[in-house]
């Protein structure tokens, strides 16, 4: 099909924070070079931040290397940190707070800020365009393209108004080409294009698998008396336990909000395992639920994250690109934040660019310069001393693996003279169904904990009916035959929006897929065990549209 096409200098694909500081930076440096540089961001997302999920505590020093009137500007920083509190949650209704001295440094939030992320970037977005970047929200980059000599050329916008067979709708609106000289994928975690160029281009030879959790949050309206503004509370141990592991928050935002969450490591054994589930029962533990007793759930989602840190990163430029933040894997996993780490990924990247770019720099070269920008900065400093955070706490356990994080970050700063790795992949740390006890969760109560369908409600997703669907299968006959009669079939469960189901018809046991209810959290490319699962983009727009996350 011959298609209409788009030219630019430098194609972005993905507005959040590391694309849009890649964008920002762009236009910083054509002013300064005097010399135009032609930039585009495309965003799968109905606006920008739609898709945006994280906790999230914010360091704002990366802002002063973006913009030096930032403090003076409309930034939705409007919470600073109080104080922390972290517990270990010993069972279902007892606790410990853990002293300040024996908590690592990096939980430490002093002159950090409780945001919404998607805010954040909405606020980044104006500030892009204004400084003349072109945003496309609403556009999904479906598909790779390339030039003759293998380096990418640009991205093709998937096309609208095609039905569940391929055919085309009456509304139906070809893809464009989008062509750039440079084209930077800054997706966020596990990217169904960053995940090809990686496969393509070899960029993990040599690293650790990639790890991943999988983060839930809801944003509760909470009595007056029961609000502390500006507080941060971290928990570990329960419910995650017995083979699974991981932590929650509980941060404390203005207007009586707070933000309440979970994350759950992708490593975990056992295929009975609920992690929506567990969520629910994580917020009746007594030092969560007397903050949300009273109180109003007003939003739901979840997102899965990338926290394999240095040992997993892999080789971020190719030829004809580079592939930033999140959607690399930059986020320090020892802090429980990728914010500042994408934004600055994005300020190497447009530095690197533009440079080349203002000299006269051909498109289509692999970037190589910008692994050593990235060795002398302070990111690749950070997340070095973060490096054994995760692989600690899965080699030794919550307790024992705090323990050696607490001596490595705070008596050696992350110095430590040795590198643990963790090389199996998270899907294949699945165990089989028959090893384990299944697990008996309680009824949701309606007050504390819901059942997934009402949650999906308060993530406002949809997807264009009679579109096709967006979840591939590389062999329809592998939920049935492999999956269920090994693992009881892990979708049903560690899915947290229900899209996939075991339903009996006329006897036989057949594999359900709900595509409209996919919130694009990506746990299902991650965790199905037999890795017959790839998550691709749906039509433009569709998806979630998350208000404040």
């Amino acid at each position: 099909m011959e298609r209409e096409s788009m030219e630019f200098d430098v194609v972005i694909v993905g507005a959040g924070p590391a694309g849009l500081a890649t964008a920002c930076r762009l236009m910083q440096i054509s002013k300064d070079a005097d010399k135009e540089i032609t930039v585009c961001v495309v965003e799968k997302g109905s606006e920008v931040g739609a898709h945006i999920l994280s906790g999230a505590v914010f360091e704002p020093d990366v802002l002063d290397e973006l913009f030096n009137d930032w403090r003076d500007s409309d930034i939705p920083l409007n919470t600073k940190v109080s104080h922390d509190e972290i517990y270990l949650l010993n069972s279902e209704s007892k606790s410990r707070l853990m002293p300040n001295s024996l908590v690592p440094k990096t939980m430490h939030n002093e002159g950090n800020y409780i945001i919404s992320v998607g805010n954040l970037a909405r606020w980044l977005a104006n500030r892009a365009e204004a400084m003349g970047v072109e945003i496309f929200p609403g556009f999904a980059a479906s598909e790779l393209l390339f030039n003759d000599d293998n380096s990418v050329k640009g991205i093709l916008i998937g096309d609208m108004g095609v039905d569940e067979n391929g055919q085309p709708k009456d509304s139906y609106m070809p893809g464009m080409e989008l062509h750039a000289k440079y084209t930077v994928f800054s997706e966020g975690c596990r990217g169904h294009l960053g995940k090809q160029l990686i496969q393509k281009y070899h960029l993990d030879n040599g690293k650790t698998p990639q790890h991943y959790g999988l983060g839930f949050k809801e944003i509760w309206k909470i009595p007056a008396e029961q609000h502390q503004q500006g507080k941060v509370v971290h928990t570990g141990g329960w419910p995650l336990v017995n083979g699974s592991s991981g932590g929650g928050f509980l941060y404390h935002m203005e207007d009586n909000q707070v933000a309440v969450g979970l994350i759950i490591d992708l490593n975990y054994k056992n295929p009975h395992l609920s992690p929506f589930d567990e969520f629910q029962r994580y917020k009746t533990h007594p030092v969560i639920a007397q903050t949300l007793t009273g109180g109003e759930r007003l939003t739901y989602g979840a997102r899965a994250i990338a926290k394999g840190g240095l040992n997993s990163l892999p080789k971020m430029s190719f030829p004809g690109g580079l592939i930033i933040g999140c959607n690399a894997g930059t986020l320090n996993f020892a802090k429980i934040k990728g914010t500042h780490t994408a934004i600055k990924s994005g300020i190497i990247a447009a530095t690197t660019l533009g440079e080349g770019l203002i000299a006269g720099l051909e498109g289509g070269k692999d970037l190589d310069c910008f692994q050593q920008r990235f060795e002398e900065s302070w990111l690749h400093e950070e997340l070095h001393q973060s490096r054994n955070f995760g692989p600690a706490l899965h080699k030794f356990g919550t307790l024992m693996g705090g323990a050696f994080n607490y001596v490595d970050q705070n008596w050696f700063g992350g110095k430590f003279p040795v590198t643990f790795r963790d090389t199996t992949p998270d899907y294949a740390s699945m165990g089989l169904a028959s090893e384990y006890s299944k697990i008996d969760y309680p009824k949701p109560d309606g007050k504390l904990s819901f059942d997934k369908l009402s949650s999906v409600y308060l993530s406002n997703t949809y997807h264009e009916e009679g579109q096709r669907c967006h979840l591939h299968l590389k062999d329809q006959s592998i939920p049935i035959s492999v999956n269920l009669v090994k693992f009881d079939e892990p979708a049903q469960r560690y899915c947290p929006a229900g899209v996939y189901e075991v339903v009996e018809d006329e006897g036989e046991k057949k594999f359900v897929i709900n595509a409209q209810n996919c919130i694009h959290c990506k746990t299902c490319d991650i965790k199905d065990p037999s890795q017959n699962i790839t998550w691709v983009t749906p039509e433009g727009g569709g998806g979630p549209n998350y208000p404040n996350m």
